[in-house]
């Protein structure tokens, strides 16, 4: 993708938002089978999408909360290989995060613990912020300029 061309591409925008929500859960889902998988006897879209699951009072909770971190840190590095734009990240972050409230909404309805809004803020402030660093630093990096001269 040619930076300097600023064309209006709804269809590229709408499968980037699916394949960056798509990772998204893929990571969680990887995060919640090794830390919570091993700690409970059935692993179900209770801990991806049911606010009671994020709790502090239990190990178990503490793992998924830990779940959903790292899988905002992997967001962040999914961000740098497919959005690839700094001034981008905030806004795909929040639209994972959105839909992510939504998706909560349908399945147990509105998140009524302070945990989860908690969670879910440092997550989206997480994934924007070293997305956005990640690929500030991808930016402005050197681009290799080779020169065919003969030595004089």
């Amino acid at each position: 993708m040619f930076y300097g061309t600023a064309a209006w591409d709804p269809w590229l925008i709408v499968a980037q938002i699916l394949c960056l929500q798509c990772l998204y859960y893929l990571s969680l889902g990887v995060f919640l089978t090794f830390l919570v998988g091993t700690r409970v006897s059935r692993l179900s879209l209770v801990y991806f999408f049911d606010y009671a699951a994020v709790t502090t009072s239990t190990v178990t909770g503490w793992c998924v909360i830990a779940s959903f971190l790292l899988s905002s840190l992997a967001g962040a590095g999914i961000m740098l290989h497919l959005i690839e734009r700094a001034k981008k990240c905030l806004d795909f972050s929040a639209t994972v995060y959105i839909i992510h409230l939504f998706i909560c909404i349908i399945y147990g309805g509105w998140p009524s613990s302070v945990t989860w809004w908690v969670l879910n803020g440092t997550g989206v402030a997480v994934m924007a912020l070293l997305g956005e660093y990640l690929c500030i630093k991808r930016e402005l990096r050197e681009i290799p300029i080779t020169r065919f001269r003969s030595n004089v």
